[in-house]
């Protein structure tokens, strides 16, 4: 039995399938991680436009903020010139 595995690990026909086989692996681990870093960087962009829209948001609330009255006299001004 030993002589036989001896005999198939050093023929020419096993080398090739172990060269091919290889290349086959590594090829096959290439496009595995392809995929993660695509999934990876599409999580990255949507996190990324999430922040963004909630600056945005954040923005416009503190404009909005900055353009209310400061007292009770500057609402009933607006509320009488009907600027509010």
């Amino acid at each position: 039995m030993g002589a036989l595995i001896a005999w198939f690990t050093g023929s020419r026909f096993a080398l090739a399938v172990g060269k091919w086989a290889t290349i086959a692996l590594t090829i096959t681990l290439f496009l595995l991680s392809l995929r993660r870093s695509g999934e990876r960087a599409g999580r990255l962009a949507e996190r990324l436009e999430n922040t963004e829209k909630a600056n945005e948001i954040q923005r416009r609330m503190l404009e909005a903020a900055s353009r209310r009255p400061h007292n009770r006299d500057e609402l009933t001004e607006r509320l009488r010139d009907g600027k509010f």
